[in-house]
């Protein structure tokens, strides 16, 4: 359902909200090496996030990527949302264009349901939360 693009990214924001605040800034070929993801490729899309305020970053001998208070209280779908766009998980499993309540594909049926629940999960889960249940053991990362 995500793009590999959005999974790289939510690994890296994840990685930023378990290890980094406003004192301790990452690089990103650092993150890169922790998540097991291209250098290049991720800091395109690190610089694309902190340009959209989604995280934060300082240039310089002592700059990084960091999360703010502020960075921690984004839902999941903000990260989603600026590196595939929303719609994209609002598509049709089938790829039909016109596909919608009115004039459903096969499918449809057995996605609508779960795809709001899902949608919804995503608007309403902050990275704070999420880095939360990590810490507490309630879900896992390899790199945690």
């Amino acid at each position: 359902m995500f793009s590999i693009s959005s999974k790289y990214a939510i690994k890296a924001v994840l990685y930023l909200a378990l290890y980094s605040d406003e004192d301790h800034k990452i690089m990103a070929k650092d993150i890169s090496k922790s998540i097991n993801v291209p250098q290049a490729y991720l800091a395109k899309l690190l610089q694309e996030l902190s340009r959209r305020n989604i995280i934060s970053s300082t240039r310089g001998p002592k700059g990084g990527f960091y999360l703010s208070d502020a960075d921690r209280n984004q839902s999941l779908i903000a990260i989603v949302d600026v590196i595939d766009g929303v719609d994209k998980l609002k598509t049709c499993l089938l790829s039909i264009k016109n596909c919608n309540e009115k004039r459903p594909c096969p499918l449809h049926g057995l996605m609508a349901p779960s795809r709001l629940v899902f949608l919804n999960g995503l608007e309403n889960k902050t990275l704070g939360e999420l880095s939360a249940d990590i810490k507490a053991g309630r879900s896992y990362l390899p790199f945690a």
